[in-house]
């Protein structure tokens, strides 16, 4: 009950949100707290360490801008289609890197992401270096301008609500009860007779289709896709906004996300902009050292010792 009051309390600050901050912040925001979430489903819940994650999420953020922009999609179904697209993308390189374990796991999705970074590079339609530029927000059913940045906040939040709904429906569901179980102790899952590969394969697809979501609404928001979104890089600040905010929890991971982006929003136009990967950085290793758990995993610690 008290999670569900938090759920609420959190919801409705974020109604309230775009009234005291500004909305574009707030959406760039929503967009990776989805991603860190999507992420968090793969290493928090399977166990699985992927440092190509911005394939999907780079990758499905410039199908969507190509399919709203050339193909003239409504704006709802070029999000579906670029989440569909990810999650394709996911299931072939799931195919190849599902059947390896740790460090090899993680180097092989990194080596392929690697190549959706040059085939984008190298893409006509994504307009090179200079990102695919100019794609339209349009209505939201029809009815709805999101070139309003007021009713493009509620747009993304709807979107960021339902991704956030189907992890947390997977994560208590059977499916998310063995995928915990492979995770702790996988010679046990599958000496019970589980098909240890086909559940982390599922979830590593339902992963990367949410990470495209979240990629493709940031594209509708911005109106751009950039290299920045498909590059290693962007993989390696979702590791850290999981890791900070606490890995193998709900809500972590957008907390995490909050203070990743909070962080770069505000130090990049201070003194300390070109030190922003060093801030970062430093927040890392202060977080592995400190507090494993992370914010949220701290903080239910402290409440269960309090209780």
């Amino acid at each position: 009950m008290n999670t569900k009051v938090g759920y609420g309390i959190a919801l409705a600050l974020l109604l309230v949100a775009p009234f005291m901050i500004y909305p574009v912040f707030l959406m760039k925001l929503l967009c990776f707290a989805l991603f860190a979430c999507a992420f968090n489903l793969i290493l928090g819940y399977g166990g699985l360490l992927s440092f190509g994650h911005a394939a999907f999420f780079g990758g499905a953020a410039y199908i969507t801008g190509h399919v709203i922009k050339v193909w003239g999609l409504p704006t709802e179904l070029g999000l579906l289609v670029g989440a569909g697209s990810a999650a394709a993308l996911g299931y072939l390189i799931g195919m190849l890197a599902i059947r390896r374990q740790g460090i090899y796991f993680a180097m092989i999705t990194l080596a392929l992401a690697q190549m959706v970074y040059f085939i984008f590079i190298s893409a006509d339609f994504t307009g090179g270096e200079n990102g695919l530029q100019g794609v339209p927000r349009g209505y939201a059913l029809g009815i709805f301008d999101l070139q309003d940045n007021l009713t493009m906040y509620y747009f993304v939040l709807a979107v960021f609500v339902i991704g956030f709904l189907i992890i947390a429906r997977a994560v208590y569901s059977p499916f998310g009860q063995i995928l915990g179980a492979i995770r702790d102790n996988e010679d046990r899952a599958t000496s019970l007779g589980y098909d240890v590969d086909r559940y982390k394969h599922l979830a590593f697809v339902l992963s990367a289709a949410l990470a495209g979501l979240a990629g493709s609404t940031k594209t509708v928001v911005f109106q751009l896709a950039s290299l920045t979104d498909v590059h290693w890089h962007t993989s390696g600040e979702v590791v850290l906004m999981t890791l900070l905010g606490g890995l193998g929890t709900i809500a972590g991971p957008a907390v995490g996300a909050g203070v990743i982006v909070t962080l770069q929003n505000y130090l990049a136009s201070g003194p300390l902009g070109a030190w922003v990967p060093v801030v970062l950085g430093t927040i890392f290793v202060v977080c592995v050292l400190a507090f494993r758990r992370g914010i949220i995993g701290e903080l239910h610690a402290m409440l269960k010792k309090s209780f």
